[in-house]
């Protein structure tokens, strides 16, 4: 069977049919890797990497195996389909790494970006910076707490000093309280009251949160009036931020129209794809700040790439760096040669505030991380107050407890108080890993629903009704309603409407006017992604999904800030944590420095042998 008969989706062969236009004759193999790397792209991946398939059969339904890697190499290079970097070709072979054209601009474009800002040290007056970081972080919890060194306080530092900085934590480590107090240290320098300031997220709901929670913890900031009032308090989409158009790939901002500001703050930026984030950082004016906050053991984005991830690798402070935070901070940092070209522009904030050091959830988070699926067993069999585990469980045990959860804020929503049903539905929350199937969204939502219509007399078609909750899918600027943006359905003087939560309260809506959504009682682990809730359950499927991976585990129990209830087979729960997902990508490997025995690892001080 030749590439023409394998079952492939409607953009390979798209795709396809493209690239035998340019060259009729084009070789099976050099068509079969093309395809593979359209299917990689849709998959998460970057690029594809020629070792994962050569000398094997692409496809079961393939003819043919591909040759061996160096044979595929020669194939690949000698096509005119496929060009070196730099060349204009549909695909680009990089060493071992075949990738769409458009993708390999991306990265190599970012990575050039990312390593010219990591190896500039913009104009710092240390003397203000100390006395500056001394005054914000004296009543910091974390110090308060024993924890040595002060991380928060460190990644404060790391940021004033440099054009990049790469602050990752977990739920509860303090990344608003860092931003908000390194943002105010950056005023404070000479000629910081000057500073534009943008803040950024990936979704409007995650922009909202951002706001809302930088304008609660400045008002108890000490510093000066008319500085704090230099803050900002609205924050916005990334496509949004970079003036999107539709479908079409260009933004309205890039280098020869970049964006009027001086300091640029990214939340939740372990949902930024490749490709939004080489246009973010393609559209910084050439001194602009970025800082970029998130958590890298989370998910990574729905699209192509770990952008996040791929930042926080090799990492590390080297003895000079350590020397200097010292001097400014007081606090000492462990000494490790970093890896990365932006070594010690990456903090990583480490002590908990929200998950106690006894905390059920805090020590699952860890033994997932840890890979580690025995302990993560053995510590839900203990029965810990904040952890809950059903180990062998039916989808009528499950719909009955999804009810019972939702009662509270089914009695709530009835009662017709918009900000009473959003403190109930808050409280909890049915997380899954799939879409599809019975222990998917569609089918939860769907059964429960069935069920709550029945327990209040409801026609079974009956659409709209007090209580239903759901999520938009689609961005509306027009509405301001974005997606993700959660919805609740409430018996009004004017009939039933939509009430969602909003910066000045609560804003309501016709049903007929939304844009696109779904109901919304269960959501997916990656739509949760950025919220928390009181209680947590997370059903996981009953048949092994690749879906089912380390991260995703990870961050569903980690949207739960006081209990986390657990639907899973013990094999399910065990696959989670032994598998952990890796994205095909060359952005590490383009920031990777080698370092001789007479070279610095530290940029700026040394020769780096930079290779990609």
């Amino acid at each position: 069977m030749s590439i023409a008969d394998i079952p492939l989706g409607p953009l390979e062969r798209a795709l396809l049919a493209s690239l035998r236009r340019l060259d009729p004759l084009a070789d099976e193999a050099v068509l079969a890797c093309a395809a593979l790397c359209s299917e990689a792209l849709a998959a998460g991946d970057v690029c594809l990497p020629l070792a994962r398939l050569a000398g094997r059969r692409p496809w079961p339904e393939f003819d043919f195996a591909l040759p061996p890697l160096a044979e595929l190499r020669r194939l690949l290079s000698g096509s005119a389909l496929v060009g070196a970097p730099g060349v204009f070709a549909p695909l680009i072979l990089e060493e071992e790494r075949l990738y769409l054209a458009r993708y390999q601009a991306y990265e190599q474009r970012l990575g050039e970006r990312l390593l010219a800002m990591a190896a500039e040290h913009p104009e710092v007056d240390e003397r203000q910076l100390g006395e500056s970081l001394t005054r914000l972080f004296a009543f910091n919890s974390s110090s308060q707490a024993g924890q040595q060194p002060d991380w928060q306080r460190l990644a404060a530092a790391q940021a004033v000093r440099r054009r990049l900085a790469v602050i990752s934590g977990g739920p509860g480590t303090g990344k608003t309280t860092t931003v908000v107090r390194l943002l105010a240290a950056l005023l404070e320098q000479p000629g910081g009251e000057r500073l534009a300031i943008g803040l950024a997220a990936p979704t409007g709901k995650a922009a909202a949160r951002m706001a809302e929670a930088l304008r609660h913890a400045k008002a108890s900031l000490p510093l000066a009036d008319e500085l704090k009032a230099l803050l900002p308090e609205e924050a916005r989409t990334l496509h949004r931020l970079l003036g999107s158009r539709g479908d079409s790939p260009a933004v309205r901002h890039d280098a020869a129209r970049p964006l009027a500001l001086d300091v640029l703050v990214v939340d939740e930026a372990s949902m930024v794809d490749l490709a939004l984030m080489a246009k973010l950082v393609d559209a910084l004016p050439p001194q602009a700040r970025l800082i970029l906050l998130g958590d890298k053991d989370q998910l990574a984005a729905v699209e192509a790439g770990a952008v996040f991830a791929e930042l926080c690798e090799g990492r590390g402070f080297d003895a000079a760096a350590a020397a200097e935070l010292r001097r400014i901070t007081g606090q000492s940092v462990p000494v490790q040669a970093p890896r990365s070209a932006l070594g010690d522009a990456v903090v990583l904030l480490t002590h908990s505030h929200r998950f106690a050091g006894d905390s059920g959830i805090g020590e699952l988070a860890r033994r997932i991380n840890g890979g580690d699926a025995a302990g993560t067993l053995n510590l839900l069999r203990e029965n810990r107050a904040d952890l809950a585990w059903q180990a062998e469980p039916t989808q009528a045990a499950l719909l009955a407890r999804l009810e019972q959860g939702y009662l509270p804020y089914l009695q709530a929503a009835r009662r017709g108080d918009a900000g009473e049903a959003f403190v109930a539905f808050n409280a909890f929350r049915a997380l899954t890993a799939q879409r599809e199937g019975p222990w998917g969204v569609a089918g939860l939502n769907e059964a429960l629903e069935v069920r709550i219509k029945r327990r209040y007399s409801l026609p079974e078609r009956e659409r709209w009704y007090p209580g239903r909750a759901v999520m938009v899918r689609q961005n509306d600027y027009a509405l301001g309603l974005f997606n993700g943006d959660i919805g609740i359905c409430l018996a009004s003087e004017h009939g039933l409407r939509v009430y969602f939560e909003g910066e000045q309260g609560f804003r309501a809506f016709a049903p007929a006017r939304l844009p696109s959504h779904d109901s919304a009682f269960a959501m997916t682990v990656h739509k949760s992604q950025g919220s928390e809730f009181a209680e947590v359950l997370l059903a996981l499927p009953e048949s092994p999904s690749p879906l089912l991976t380390r991260a995703l585990f990870y961050t569903g129990i980690t949207r739960a800030k006081h209990k986390v209830e657990i639907w899973g087979l013990p094999a399910r729960l065990s696959e989670a944590v032994n598998t952990k997902a890796e994205r095909a990508a060359g952005l590490a490997q383009r920031l990777a420095i080698m370092v001789s025995e007479n070279t610095c690892p530290h940029p700026g001080r040394g020769q780096l042998d930079l290779f990609s």
